[in-house]
């Protein structure tokens, strides 16, 4: 039954993900990916990987997708259908999305193989995943973190229009005090 499952979860990961990439809405790419995210933890749930899965969703579902959102909002991009999405870089996409997948697949097969093997003690052990991300990988964690942080203080400097220095949009460069606000005095 765990792989009936799982394998339903992948497909509807996989689909999610084919639908970031091929729809014309930014937004709706932000919103199957948050899809295929969710996808992603009831694998790894499925996987009994409790933790990885609720990292996946508060980290990617909670923040990352998050982030983009907002970044979509602040920025002003396009809310609707747009045909600046497509960079017309189909063919060097799709060979480098059938490596990635090639590698996943091997990486799962491989990981089923190991899983029919007798375990060893500590193997999967929260205590050994939690001394890895905040022992080893802590420094990229948190330059990561700096990194999205930036993202979001870009975002919101690009959407302010109050900004000195900024011509103002759609509107006439009069301003009060100015020589034509004045008639010319």
């Amino acid at each position: 039954m765990q792989e009936i499952v799982f394998l339903l979860l992948s497909v509807v990961a996989i689909g999610s993900a084919l639908l970031v990439v091929t729809t014309k809405q930014l937004v709706h790419a932000a919103l199957w990916l948050v899809l295929c995210f969710g996808a992603l933890a009831g694998g790894y749930l499925v996987l009994t990987a409790e933790f990885v899965a609720w990292v996946q969703v508060l980290i990617y579902v909670g923040a990352v997708v998050v982030l983009m959102l907002f970044g979509i909002m602040l920025t002003r991009a396009p809310i609707g259908r747009s045909a600046d999405l497509d960079s017309g870089n189909r063919v060097v996409a799709a060979i480098v999305a059938l490596a990635t997948a090639a590698v996943l697949v091997t990486v799962v097969i491989d990981g089923f193989h190991l899983a029919y093997a007798p375990p060893r003690p500590g193997d999967g052990a929260a205590q050994e995943l939690g001394a890895s991300i905040f022992g080893t990988w802590v420094l990229p964690f948190e330059a990561l973190s700096v990194l999205l942080l930036a993202a979001l203080i870009g975002a919101i400097v690009l959407s302010r229009t109050d900004i000195r220095g900024a011509p103002p949009t759609g509107e006439a460069s009069t301003a009060v005090g100015s020589p034509e606000s004045n008639g010319g005095k």
